[in-house]
């Protein structure tokens, strides 16, 4: 099939507008890789098994002390749908020496090539007939969609809150992610709003966005959704996966960052959680 891209920049913004297939029916959401190569290739395989026709990437793909250009590589040949997430803003826009830790590493170990195929990639991007992919939120790649965040820490966004900040976007399915948390919202419109959780890392801890806090799934499983369109809509399975989990560990660990093997291992954040934002 022959591919048309549209692309429009909205708000500082690059988004972009692809045809897919109307024959698709079964769509894989991945999203929060973070250069776990070995996460990454346990939720493909387990892909593969139960049968899919596309599958997307939501962005926040190579930051983090693992494999991050072996993750690139893998990713650039599948040439799956992708978006940036706000890591892959800061790989672009920050100096070095202004990165944090999972940045500057990624950024250190990143060719020449690899980062032209990031600074490709759009913000948000709209699969018509009716999928709208975003990183946070349309309007930020830093915004929880699903979440919100207080003094007293994290709960399930009320839905007209979602609804808020779902805006104008004319799409059946949102697909969003940067939470790191599996979860799916039906609004009262009928738009479905779903965050497949984390292929690569399944807890870290923020010290502001706007409070200190910590997101955490609580085991150590890579996380996607599938999406399934029927008679009736859509619907979505969020898919937990084995992978060995303490080998990327081990790989943290030598890397200098206890924190993320920590999460690794159990996913959880250590007592009391690090301040520095694992992710």
């Amino acid at each position: 099939m022959t591919t048309t891209v549209a692309s429009r920049s909205i708000e500082g913004q690059q988004e972009m507008s692809k045809p897919i297939d109307s024959n698709v029916c079964r769509l894989a959401a991945i999203s929060d890789i973070h250069g776990n190569l070995a996460a990454l290739e346990a939720v493909l395989e387990d892909i593969g098994k139960r049968g899919c026709d596309l599958i997307v990437n939501l962005g926040d793909i190579l930051s983090g002390p693992l494999q991050p250009a072996e993750t690139a590589d893998r990713l650039m040949a599948l040439g799956l749908p992708t978006i940036r997430g706000n890591h892959e803003r800061q790989l672009l826009e920050q100096a070095p020496e202004r990165m944090g830790a999972s940045d500057a590493y990624a950024r250190a170990c990143l060719t020449d090539k690899q980062m032209d195929w990031l600074r490709a990639l759009p913000t948000r991007l709209r699969l018509d007939p009716g999928v709208h992919l975003c990183h946070g939120t349309p309007r930020s790649d830093l915004e929880y969609f699903l979440e919100d965040i207080d003094a007293a820490g994290t709960r399930v966004a009320a839905s007209d809150l979602v609804h808020e900040r779902v805006g104008d976007i004319d799409a059946e399915v949102i697909l969003c992610g940067h939470t790191h948390m599996p979860r799916s919202m039906q609004l009262a419109d009928g738009r479905l709003v779903v965050n497949p959780g984390s292929v690569g890392l399944q807890a870290f801890a923020w010290d502001d966005h706007p409070h200190p806090h910590v997101m955490e799934t609580g085991s150590p499983h890579a996380r996607y959704a599938l999406l399934e369109r029927g008679a009736c809509g859509w619907t979505v399975a969020h898919i937990a996966v084995a992978y060995d989990w303490a080998d990327a560990a081990q790989l943290a660990e030598q890397r200098g960052r206890p924190e993320w093997a920590h999460a690794l291992r159990h996913g959880r954040m250590p007592t009391p959680a690090l301040q520095e934002n694992a992710a």
